[in-house]
């Protein structure tokens, strides 16, 4: 079998909570990695909670230069209202060095919800 404990990187991307309102994720560096892939969970949604998520990308750190990523550098099986207890995956295909998540809110109370990303780094194994 792989070994697939060296072969892949995580760090925390949505600080699991529950989200009465839109949030970004934090961002995630690009640079020496050969893909990306966002893990998120959902819990338990009040009043109808309609959060969806997708994500960004930028060529810099600063919040304001992160747009979303188009469609065609994204693969997820996320749909456009996130279900209760649920799990998803998001993949950047982009070129940009910087990406994160958008949380987003249309409507309802709140969602319980957090995520992780899962990086393949050029070099490993990873320490």
């Amino acid at each position: 079998m792989r070994d697939i404990f060296s072969d892949l990187d995580g760090a925390p991307a949505l600080t699991p909570a529950v989200k009465s309102a839109a949030e970004t994720g934090a961002v995630i560096d690009t640079l020496g990695k050969s893909g990306l892939m966002f893990l998120v969970n959902t819990g338990a949604i009040v009043s109808s909670g309609d959060f969806g998520v997708t994500i960004q990308e930028s060529d810099t750190t600063t919040s304001g230069d992160f747009a979303n990523a188009a469609a065609g550098v994204i693969d997820t099986d996320a749909p456009a209202t996130l279900a209760a207890n649920s799990t998803y995956r998001l993949a950047y295909r982009g070129y940009k060095r910087y990406a994160r998540l958008s949380l987003t809110k249309a409507g309802g109370t709140s969602i319980a919800a957090g995520a992780v990303a899962a990086s393949v780094p050029d070099k490993r194994p990873v320490a």
